[in-house]
């Protein structure tokens, strides 16, 4: 016993702190149900502890320093368990070697040290039985993430109390926590690809890749290396995994065949998101490695330290840094070599025992969490969608207050001079963040508009009084889209970049411009051959956008600043599915 405490005296002292502030209540005897699932844990993990000592020591044979406590009443009863898990890991693994997985004590929360022991207990069985098989007296968890690893398990913790998300993975899975990894992977991506601090373009931010690859390869190297591909056209549909091929040929060549740094990825996913946090994340790891900590050659778009760590835990933390105003990772040195691993560890123990915040602060990140953006949003004083107030202009923000029932993607919504409803695709706000608002639960909240661009109620405005638009809000099946396939036969696809855009003007108010647009069969400049835009239809709408006017011949139409997606842009022999309209401040 003395021998541990030295070898855990820090720890020691925090599971003593733990015992007398109380751990938890329990009044079940052993041999007892409880209907307790904390409790029902613990008590099961006690059992399958002992289990696997009379499997490692022997029967009624325990190391010196083993407390044996089966007293669910004792103040330090799961302190206890976790002594007894050391003790015997010692047995299995040896005295203090423990497998790179395991968690042991991270903070003195009760629920959280129970978690651990149990996670601990069972790498410690996997090792003792040869495998996932176990005896059939053992109990096991009745909660299946606890084999998880602890950054994977408080990701589940926060977006299942920020966002609503519950993943619904079977325990059955052949590889369970792989599987209810690839399950959140989607919303994770919307999340941290939505946050105000985060907002990047995947597409834009694979091109940065490939400009930053192609500096380091000049300065790494007087010549490119046999076999480097270098920059290819922006639709070529190899485009992601030539980049990988090149970090491959780069890495080969700087520091040696098959010699990759620790998190290197082989396989480029083909969603844009996570193609670009993979390439970008392999990027800088091979920049570490060559150039040196932190060092980057001069114009390197990178900037962002988070982008050489696993994505579960750059994951975490950005969600952390949104959720808790006063959680930050700038104390960490971004040139320190265990940087990724300095981030991790206090990013878990902060989620795991987070301060608890006053009234005030609570409510301020309740409105930073919901608040967004219209994307020309029909606003309305009913939720069922019939009092018409007029078309929120684009860049209006508002705060989020309820969202309908069911599958409905109606939600309430107010601002400086309005409170009303829209619908939540016509906004710039993730759909998880939309998925963790509050019902209405008999709330009947108080509709009005005093704002400019309110004129109603009256009817939806379209020509026949119906319309795709209205169809949309209303569950109604939208006018089908331009045949894709169709007209892959018959145009070519060309990128955003090669979109000659030619601005007419500015609301500067709604940040949105009238353009002509062009497609060019490759990236635009103004000495190439373009082809005029003929219609551009909207696939979140379900309509084309309409002509505003003509300009030297060519369609004018009105796009807000930044990136739109989702659309079908066609020209004679050309089409794009999105396009990038620059702000006046970067012309």
């Amino acid at each position: 016993m003395r021998r541990l405490w030295r070898q855990y005296k820090g720890l020691g002292i925090a599971i003593l702190v733990l015992t007398l502030l109380g751990l938890h209540g329990f009044a079940a005897p052993l041999e007892q149900d409880t209907t307790d699932v904390f409790q029902r844990t613990v008590f099961d993990t006690r059992n399958d502890l002992e289990l696997l000592a009379d499997q490692v020591l022997g029967v009624n044979t325990r190391p010196q320093g083993w407390t044996g406590n089966i007293s669910v009443d004792s103040l330090s009863f799961v302190a206890d368990v976790w002594l007894d898990n050391e003790l015997l890991a010692d047995a299995v693994f040896g005295e203090g070697v423990r497998p790179p997985e395991w968690i042991g004590v991270t903070v003195t929360v009760a629920n959280i040290l129970a978690r651990n022991v149990r996670h601990d207990l069972e790498i410690a069985a996997d090792q003792v039985f040869n495998g996932t098989t176990r005896p059939q007296e053992w109990r096991g968890s009745p909660l299946p993430t606890v084999r998880c690893d602890r950054t994977l398990q408080n990701v589940l913790t926060v977006i299942n109390l920020f966002y609503g998300i519950s993943p619904t993975t079977p325990e059955s899975a052949l590889n369970y926590c792989l599987a209810i990894s690839a399950e959140i992977e989607d919303d994770l991506i919307e999340i941290i690809f939505t946050l105000p601090e985060n907002r990047i373009v995947p597409e834009q931010g694979i091109v940065d890749v490939r400009l930053d690859l192609d500096l380091l390869t000049s300065t790494l190297f007087p010549s490119l290396p046999q076999g480097y591909i270098g920059d290819s056209a922006r639709d070529n549909p190899s485009y992601n995994a030539n980049i990988l091929l090149d970090l491959e040929t780069v890495a080969n060549q700087a520091l040696g065949v098959g010699i990759r740094p620790p998190g290197w990825s082989l396989s480029v996913p083909s969603n844009p998101a996570s193609a670009y946090l993979t390439l970008r994340r392999n990027l800088e790891l091979l920049a570490d490695a060559t150039a040196g900590l932190g060092v980057r050659p001069q114009g390197w778009l990178g900037a962002n330290a988070l982008d050489r760590c696993e994505f579960n835990a750059r994951t975490l933390a950005l969600i952390s840094r949104i959720n808790y105003p006063n959680f930050t990772i700038d104390t960490v040195d971004v040139n320190a070599p265990d940087y990724c691993a300095q981030v991790t560890r206090l990013v878990n123990d902060y989620v795991e025992n987070p301060p608890e915040l006053d009234i005030a602060e609570g409510d301020a990140e309740e409105v930073r969490r919901f608040s967004a953006e219209s994307d020309y949003a029909f606003a309305y004083l009913d939720v069922a969608a019939t009092l018409y107030m007029g078309t929120m202009p684009g860049g209006v923000p508002f705060r989020a207050v309820y969202r309908n029932y069911g599958e409905s993607t109606m939600m309430f919504v107010t601002g400086s001079d309005f409170a009303l409803y829209i619908d939540v695709r016509f906004t710039n706000m993730a759909e998880t963040v939309f998925r963790s608002l509050p019902t209405f639960n008999g709330a009947v909240p108080v509709a009005y508009c005093d704002a400019y661009w309110c004129s109603g109620p009256g009817p939806t405005p379209t020509p026949t009084g119906g319309g795709p638009l209205l169809q949309v809000l209303l569950g109604q099946t939208p006018v089908a889209p331009p045949n894709r396939e169709e007209l892959e036969l018959t145009k070519q696809l060309v990128s955003w970049d090669y979109i000659r855009v030619t601005y007419i003007s500015d609301n500067l108010g709604a940040r949105t411009a009238q353009v002509a647009l062009e497609l060019c069969p490759a990236p635009a400049v103004d000495q190439l051959d373009c082809e005029a835009v003929l219609s551009v239809f909207d696939n979140a709408t379900g309509v084309e956008r309409p002509v505003i006017s003509q300009y030297n011949g060519l369609n004018v139409y009105e796009f807000r600043y930044g990136y739109t997606q989702n659309l079908l842009i066609e020209s004679l022999t050309l089409f794009s599915n999105d396009v990038w309209i620059n702000d006046p401040t970067i012309r």
